[in-house]
């Protein structure tokens, strides 16, 4: 996990000019007179930024921070496993692929009726298709993740009392999942490289948005009734990045 940051009396929050230091965190400061509350960002690159009515002491911008220092470690982790988790690979012979977890060599093979498919725990890829392995292997991806996530959002539809419309599987950019109009699921065709245990939290934290659209304390106790042990899911991208 992890590692909170110890805090130092030699070491207060520092503001200068547009930017905050708390401990390790550095924001970009955004100061408005049309915003009434504070909230904390996470931008698609990383960056971390803080908006804040004007008028808000430094002491009560440190507190809200380290109020929700955890949120924002769990942010930045998802952000750098779902970018570290298809690094660039090549479509060799031996190169390793994951799915559901675990990785799986590829072999080029030929005469084989589709580009890509797993067989006696191995990727199959037709030799006269490397060139557009990726495109290939993440349509193949693409297809077992729609069915394995509808198939465990089966698993949960009673017990969490939701009925989405479906689901669809694409790139998302930085997000493992989003709920959308008209009660569809989204999910990130990466989602099926993750471990399945944590496939099937990304699974339930979606269905839960189907009731809240926000990550409220009932939001929670929604996903806890479904899934008591949610939050060692949830924590699964820090222990992985220590």
């Amino acid at each position: 996990m992890i590692p909170e940051p110890v805090r130092s009396c030699d070491a207060p929050p520092a503001a200068v000019g547009n930017r905050l230091i708390v401990d390790d965190l550095q924001f970009t400061l955004k100061r408005s007179l049309r915003r009434r509350t504070l909230q904390i960002t996470v931008e698609r690159s990383g960056e971390l930024v803080l908006s804040s009515p004007p008028d808000v002491e430094e002491s009560r911008l440190e507190a809200f921070v380290l109020e929700k220092r955890f949120w924002i470690y769990t942010k930045l982790a998802e952000k750098e496993q779902l970018r570290r988790c298809v690094p660039s690979k090549e479509y060799v012979d031996g190169e390793g692929f994951l799915y559901l977890g675990r990785s799986y060599r590829l072999r080029l093979v030929d005469g084989q009726c589709v580009p890509v498919k797993l067989l006696h725990g191995r990727f199959l890829l037709r030799r006269d298709w490397v060139a557009e392995g990726r495109n290939h292997l993440i349509q193949w991806y693409s297809n077992r993740a729609k069915e394995w996530l509808w198939n465990k959002a089966q698993e949960y539809l009673t017990r969490m009392e939701v009925k989405p419309a479906g689901i669809k599987v694409q790139d998302l950019g930085y997000r493992w999942g989003s709920c959308g109009k008209g009660d569809w699921l989204y999910f990130h065709w990466k989602t099926i490289l993750l471990p399945a245990h944590i496939a099937e939290y990304v699974v339930v934290h979606e269905l839960a948005h189907l009731h809240q659209p926000h990550h409220t304390p009932e939001f929670w106790q929604r996903v806890e009734r479904a899934m008591p042990d949610f939050e060692r899911r949830k924590i699964w991208w820090c222990l992985t990045l220590t």
